[in-house]
């Protein structure tokens, strides 16, 4: 795991950089959707998580449930679309999960992609995610830590 600007960036996630979103490939076929370490630092201590029900489908860009820090509240933008197939119940219930473990505990929710080879194709990983991470702090003058 790399960190840029005092903000863990795990190389093994796809990364929509801009809506600080990941999403990582499981073995089922699904994907697991969570912010990164830079939208909950930016977010402060996450108060209140309502992802959409299980059933639910979502479009690429759009809000799969929204988050709510005492100072802020937004939605957790979608890098892709599908069918809501598991909530993380765990971190509902301890929404705080998204600030200690974002990229574990703090999950957000498992979708069933539709098209996941055609939706990721923007995504970026590995050292491109590194690289544009390091370049969007920088212009947007994001540092912690």
């Amino acid at each position: 795991m790399a960190n840029i600007r005092g903000c863990n960036i795990p190389e093994d996630r796809y990364y929509w950089v801009e809506k600080h979103a990941w999403v990582r490939l499981e073995a089922d076929g699904t994907v697991t959707l969570g912010i990164t370490d830079v939208a909950q630092q930016l977010a402060k201590g996450i108060v209140n998580a309502t992802p959409k029900d299980v059933g639910r489908t979502v479009q690429k860009g759009k809000s799969a449930g929204t988050l709510e820090s005492g100072k802020w509240v937004g939605p957790v933008v979608s890098p892709i679309s599908g069918e809501i197939v598991e909530v993380n119940e765990v971190m509902k219930a301890k929404p705080s999960l998204i600030n200690t473990d974002p990229y574990g505990d703090g999950w957000f929710v498992r979708i069933k992609p539709v098209d996941w080879d055609g939706e990721s194709a923007p995504l970026v990983t590995g050292a491109v995610a590194l690289a544009a991470y390091q370049k969007f702090m920088e212009e947007q003058n994001i540092s912690f830590g």
